[in-house]
C-alpha cells in the first residue's frame, strides 16, 4: 500500500483514525504521528484525504501544515478510504459522535452505520475508542452492540476538549479523560493518551459521558447569561460593553463571564439538547439557554427596524465563520441573521477573512458600501477597521470600543 504522496507507507500501524479527515480527527492524527504512533486515516472524503496526503489542511488549524508535512516526510502518516486496512492495528479511534435530528434528540445511526463498516474487519485484540461527544450511556450501548456479532474489542470512550482552530496544540497541553467499558479497555486507553497528553483524568464510561455534555453546556449557558444582560441593557438604551467593563474592573468574582455574542457552531447547542433529551426535557436552564442565543439576531434585526427604515437600508455582516480567526461555518448564527435580514433590508452583504465564498464581498467593499454593519464574528483582522461617518456599527464584541478606548488612553 502506499500513501498519495507517493512514499513506500509502513508495514503496520499503530492507530487509525476513522473520520480522520475532520476537524475533531485530523488533529488527533497528526499529534499521534508527531509522537511517533504510526497512524492511519481512514475517511470516506477522498477530496479531503488527497489534500491532506499533499501536505495540507481543508480548514485552519493552527501549526498544522507544518507537522502535517512533517509527519508525511517521516512517512509515519498515512491515509486510506477501505474499510478492511483497520485490520490488525491495535487502535481504532472513531471520530464519530451522535449529532441531533430536526427534534433534537440524539441519532445513534452515525455511530453504528460507521461499526456496520468496520465489524469484520474487528478483532477482540483492538481497543475501539470514542473520540467525540456522544449521548450518554452510548459507550455501553456500542460494547453491547458489537457484542452482539459476536466480538469483543476493548472499548473506550476518551472525549476532545481543544478549542476549534489550536487542536494539535492542546492535544498534547490539556488533561484527557480516559475511560473503558473494563479496566483493560481504560489501561489501554491510558496507555495510548499517556504518549501524547499533558495528564490522564480517569473516569467511568457515563461519567466522562456526561463531563464533556457539562463542559460544553455550561459554556453554553454562561453566554447565554451574558446574551440576556446584553439584549436587556440595550433595551433600555445603555451600552452593555461600559457595564461589563466597570462591573469586571479589578473585581475578580466577575472575572468569568464572558462578553456577548453569537454562541453556535457544531458543539454547543448539540451537547446542550442532548443533555436536555436524556433529562426527559427537565433541563430547562438549557432549554432557557437554546432559546436566548438562537434569539439573539433575531433581537439585533428588531432593534434596528426601530431604529431604521430597513427597506432601503444596505446592512453589512462581518465575520460568517461560528468564531473568530477560523473558517468553520457549521451552525454559524451568522448565516440565521443574513436569512433574517434579507427579508427586511434592501440589501444585504457579507463577509469573511477565513471563509470563502463567491457570494462574499471583501470587508473593504462592505464599508464602503453598507451604511448599517454588525460585526458578528471578532476575527482579529476586524480589530483595526474604520467606520465612516453616519454609519451605524452593531458591535456585539466591543472591537469599536476597545479602539476608542485606546484612542482616548
Amino acid at each position: 500500500m502506499t500513501n498519495q504522496t507517493g512514499n513506500k507507507e509502513p508495514r503496520s500501524y499503530d492507530v487509525c483514525v476513522v473520520g480522520g479527515a475532520g476537524h475533531v480527527g485530523a488533529p488527533l492524527a497528526i499529534v499521534l504521528a508527531s509522537k511517533g504512533l504510526r497512524t492511519l486515516i481512514l475517511d470516506v472524503n477522498k477530496a479531503t484525504m488527497a489534500t491532506i496526503a499533499s501536505g495540507r489542511l481543508p480548514f485552519f488549524e493552527q501549526d498544522g501544515d507544518r507537522l502535517l508535512q512533517q509527519v508525511l516526510l517521516d512517512n509515519a502518516l498515512g491515509v486510506t478510504d477501505k474499510p478492511a486496512d483497520i485490520a490488525g492495528i491495535p487502535y481504532v479511534v472513531l471520530t464519530v459522535g451522535t449529532p441531533i435530528d430536526e427534534f433534537h434528540n440524539p441519532v445513534l445511526r452515525t455511530i453504528t452505520n460507521c461499526i456496520d463498516s468496520l465489524l469484520p474487519h474487528i478483532s477482540d485484540q483492538q481497543t475501539i475508542v470514542l473520540r467525540s461527544t456522544v449521548f450518554p450511556g452510548v459507550t455501553a450501548f456500542l460494547e453491547r452492540y458489537i457484542a452482539s456479532y459476536g466480538k469483543q474489542p476493548k472499548i473506550a470512550f476518551c472525549p476532545e476538549r481543544v478549542v476549534q482552530g489550536l487542536g494539535i496544540r492542546e492535544i498534547t497541553t490539556l488533561p484527557q479523560i480516559v475511560s473503558g467499558t473494563s479496566a483493560e479497555a481504560e489501561d489501554s486507553a491510558a496507555a495510548l493518551f499517556g504518549r501524547v497528553a499533558l495528564k490522564v483524568v480517569r473516569m467511568a464510561p457515563m461519567e466522562a459521558e456526561f463531563a464533556k455534555l457539562f463542559c460544553n453546556a455550561y459554556r453554553y449557558i454562561q453566554f447565554a447569561a451574558t446574551n440576556q444582560f446584553y439584549m436587556m441593557a440595550e433595551s433600555a438604551g445603555l451600552s452593555y460593553s461600559r457595564i461589563l467593563q466597570g462591573l469586571k474592573e479589578d473585581y475578580p468574582r466577575m472575572r468569568d463571564l464572558p462578553g456577548p455574542g453569537f454562541a453556535a457552531g457544531p458543539c454547543l447547542m448539540k451537547d446542550t439538547m442532548q443533555l436536555l433529551a436524556f433529562s426527559n426535557s427537565q433541563f430547562m436552564l438549557g432549554q432557557l439557554a437554546m432559546l436566548i442565543n438562537e434569539g439573539l439576531p433575531n433581537f439585533l434585526v428588531e432593534q434596528l427596524r426601530r431604529r431604521h427604515e430597513l427597506a432601503k437600508a444596505s446592512v453589512g455582516i462581518l465575520g460568517m465563520a461560528f468564531k473568530a480567526d477560523i473558517d468553520d461555518i457549521r451552525d454559524s448564527l451568522s448565516y440565521k441573521l443574513r436569512k433574517i435580514l434579507a427579508f427586511h433590508a434592501a440589501t444585504v452583504l457579507c463577509s469573511d477573512e477565513f471563509v470563502h465564498d463567491d457570494s462574499f464581498v471583501s470587508k473593504e467593499k462592505l464599508l464602503s458600501s453598507c451604511n448599517i454593519i454588525i460585526v458578528a464574528v471578532p476575527h482579529s483582522a476586524y480589530a483595526d477597521l474604520s467606520f465612516g461617518e453616519g454609519i451605524e456599527v452593531v458591535d456585539l464584541w466591543g472591537i469599536t470600543s476597545k479602539k476608542k478606548d485606546a484612542a482616548l488612553a
